[in-house]
This record gives structure tokens, sequence and C-alpha cells, in this order.
């Protein structure tokens, strides 16, 4: 029995909130999501549909908007975006079995539709007008849909082809993807295939997905490693993951990673505030999850002045900890020593790895017993902090490296996904 997965996607989701907000047609407004409180080089987050039709890019910067279209600059309400996704969740659920579901970001879901569609009488594409309009008379958003036979087809149904089709419903199983977007080009507009793995494609001859199908797949290995695996299936139209698979993965080793995008060039010694900052709010949010982790480690990506390529450091415990004390004494040093002092820094990755269950009763040695005595009391100090901030708000306690001119902490903490969150 062959099976039905459908991509839905909300149309330029942020934007055609902000419409509906304001009582506008999303198909004929020009709005773009910027926070106007920054330079005009911040990027929009997203522009209405009918500011694409007018060769506006999604994701570009305010500056590179032209002057002759007037447009409604809405700044970014990021609880109110999560507030429309759950209540549109809610509305795919009183369809489908969340089993069947599969989130895969803010404004894009997976659904396995194949034993529901005896359930509704209803063919692959009746099932996503179906969906689509429930999604549009309960919120105001416009949906477009991508039906496959696998789950990768369905993506790609979404990407290219529903774009092009006059109910924004595309369609591919393994035969029609062969026909049509063999020789589609470029090879960016497919799921997983960005600029980097397309010029080492071009290395190879390789312009389109029809020649990747039909090239020496021993060379695809050496060149790629494991990857070309994927890279072989997909150029074929095959996807061999269920839905099923998506809901039964565990992965073997967890992390907590927090990034960050700084709003300007900082120095060296700002920079290591804004480091400081964040093992901070790690080691919070390990304490509130009830969490340890073995290592920490960072990435340091420069501004585009230096010209440098980013520089790595991690640090390791001789036990899982929480402890932010444990932690910024073991991985600052590590930045101290690997940041170009010279150079200016635009963002950090920061991430505990090896991530675990925090077991109290873990035997102590003679040898722990200084560590255990820090981790003890910043863990009674860092649960007191966070119960404060749990009644009084993010800000209601703060530490006062957050107070410093370079710190960013306190601004973030009023930020969703490090925007606005529409809740000042």
């Amino acid at each position: 029995m062959d099976r039905y997965y459908l991509c839905i996607d909300l149309k330029s989701f942020y934007a055609s909130v902000e419409c509906v907000e304001r009582g506008l047609d999303s198909l004929t407004a020009n709005l773009v999501v910027a926070d106007p409180e920054r330079s005009d080089k911040t990027i929009c987050l997203a522009v209405s549909p009918h500011m694409k039709e007018l060769g506006v890019k999604n994701r570009c910067r305010v500056f590179e908007i032209p002057k002759t279209i007037d447009y409604v600059m809405a700044p970014p309400r990021m609880q109110k975006y999560i507030d429309y996704a759950a209540k549109i969740y809610e509305i795919y659920l009183g369809f489908m079995a969340k089993e069947d579901i599969y989130v895969y970001s803010i404004d894009e879901v997976f659904m396995d539709i194949t034993p529901y569609m005896p359930i509704y009488n209803k063919t692959p594409r009746e099932m996503a007008i179906m969906l689509m309009e429930a999604v549009l008379q309960g919120t105001g958003i416009r949906a477009t849909a991508g039906i496959g036979t696998n789950l990768y087809l369905a993506k790609i149904a979404l990407d290219i082809t529903a774009k092009h089709s006059p109910d924004f419903i595309g369609y591919l199983d393994e035969e029609t993807f062969k026909n049509e977007l063999w020789e589609h080009q470029p090879l960016t507009d497919f799921w997983r295939i960005g600029r980097g793995i397309t010029n080492r494609l071009s290395e190879l001859g390789i312009y389109n997905m029809k020649q990747l199908a039909h090239f020496d797949e021993d060379a695809l290995y050496r060149k790629f490693g494991i990857d070309a695996e994927l890279m072989i299936d997909h150029a074929w139209g095959r996807e061999p993951v269920t839905m099923a698979d998506i809901k039964n993965y565990k992965s073997k080793t967890k992390s907590l990673t927090s990034g960050q995008v700084l709003m300007r060039d900082y120095e060296y010694g700002e920079a290591r505030t804004i480091l400081r900052e964040m093992v901070d709010k790690l080691a919070l949010d390990l304490t509130a999850k009830g969490l340890v982790c073995s290592s920490i480690s960072f990435q340091i990506r420069y501004s585009n002045k230096s010209g440098l390529e980013p520089a790595h450091g991690s640090a390791g415990f001789d036990k899982p900890t929480n402890s932010e004390t444990i932690m910024a004494e073991r991985l600052m040093p590590v930045f101290d020593e690997v940041m170009n002092k010279e150079a200016l820094v635009r963002g950090f990755i920061v991430s505990c790895n090896n991530v675990l269950p925090d077991e109290e009763d873990m035997q102590m040695s003679f040898f722990d017993m200084e560590v255990d005595e820090v981790s003890s009391q910043d863990k009674k100090l860092q649960t007191a902090m966070l119960d404060i901030k749990e009644k009084f708000g993010k800000n209601a306690i703060f530490k006062s490296m957050d107070l410093e001119e370079a710190a960013t902490t306190l601004e973030r903490n009023k930020q969703i996904g490090g925007h606005k969150s529409g809740e000042e």
C-alpha cells in the first residue's frame, strides 16, 4: 500500500500573523516584520506575500527594500507567533493523532495522512485542502502544502512545485520527481543541499539531480563520506525514513546549546563578558531541567571585518556538573587561549555536551568533596534564582556582570529566539 505524506507550511507566517492582527489581507498588504529600533541593516524576519510579488526577498535587510514601496513595519512579537502556532497545531489534532504529526519548525509540519484518507474518504489533495481551509478559517493564516509518497518528496513538493500551483499544493512521487525535477536547477532549491555541497558537486561536474543519480557512487562516497548515501537516495526521490522512525528515534547523546548573534562587533573584553553570561545562563537552564553535563564547548564567530575563520574551544569536567562556577572556571581560560585578542567578535555558540539527568545520590569520593561542595552551593543558589525568576520575572534577579555596558542578558531576557516577545 502506498503511503502519502503532507508537508504544510504557513505562508509568510510572521508577516501573515501581523496582517491578521491588523485586519489586513496578506495577499494584498505590504508588510514586513522587523524591529524599527534597530538599524536599517537589520534583517526582516518575514515579508508579506504581496511584498514578495514586488520582488522583495524574504530575510532581506530593511535598506534593501525599494524606496518606491510603501509598507507597514511590524515589530516582532515572538510570543504572539508561538500562540498562533499552538492554535494551528490544535487544529491539526482535530483531524489526526499527534503520532502522525511531526513539527519541523514553528510554521511547518509533516503529516502521515495514509490512515486518514479512508476515514475522511478523501484523496491526498482533498486532505491537504481540508486542512489548509481549517487553518484559514480558524486563524486567518493561509498555507501551502506538498504531497509526496515519502517524507522527502513531500518536502520537495512544498519547496519547489507548490509555489507554481494555482491552489498552492504540489504533488510528487518517484516517477514525477524524475520527470519534472531531475534537471531542475539550481541544486540549492533542494532540501539539504546548500551552497557548500553545491560547490563540491560542481567540482565533479554535477549540476542537477539526474547527473547526481547516475554518478559513480564510489566517487561520491570518497567525496562526501557517509552523507553520500542520503544524497544518492534523494537524487532518485527515495526516502526510507517514515513517521514512525522519527517518533521512535532516541539520540544516544544529548546537548544543550545557546547561540547569540551580537548587534555590533565586540572587542576581546566585551566578548568575554558575553561568553561568561552565556555560561551562566546555560548553568541555570541545566539546573531548571534537572540535568548535568560532562563538558562545555564554544564557537567564536569573528566579525567579517576580521576575515578569520571561527575559533573553537572546549573544557571537560571530572564528573558531570551544572555548577556555573565550575563550568566558568574550566571554560574561560580556554577562551582566553584560543581567542584572537586583536580581532572583533560578532557571535557565539555555546554547548553543554553529553547531558544527563542529575543524580544527586551519586557516590562521592574523598577527592570529589571540594568540587561537590562548590556544586552543592551553586545548586542551592541557582535553584533560588530560578524560583525568584519564576515568580517575579526573568530580570527580577541578576548578577553584577549583567550591568556591564557590553552585557546582553537583561535585554535578551525580554526576548524569544533573540527577538522581541511582544509582551514588554
